[in-house]
């Protein structure tokens, strides 16, 4: 029986593949707007980071979502999708 592949992603903070599952999605939609898409089914152009606040900064540091998504990113959005990164982490954590 064939085994099921399953889809990795590139973290563009880390840079370490991981099951696409385990990432968060990134998205500019086609109106131009950025935010999460926890369920990476959002129409638009995605970049994927893993669910902790490290990478999240590492990227944002390096200006690779504004280089991932073609777009120039605003501070205040960053800076409101790493508050939303940093619940995904505590979520994360309280589970275990």
């Amino acid at each position: 029986m064939k085994t099921k592949k399953i889809p990795e992603r590139r973290c563009v903070g880390c840079g370490v593949s991981f099951p696409k599952s385990t990432l968060i999605r990134v998205v500019r939609t086609p109106e131009g707007e950025v935010t999460l898409d926890a369920t990476g089914r959002l129409n638009g152009r995605g970049a994927y980071v893993c669910k902790n606040s490290e990478c999240f900064r590492a990227a944002r540091r390096k200006k690779r979502f504004a280089s991932n998504l073609d777009v120039e990113i605003p501070e205040a959005v960053l800076d409101k999708l790493e508050e939303q990164i940093k619940k995904y982490e505590e979520e994360g954590s309280a589970s275990v």
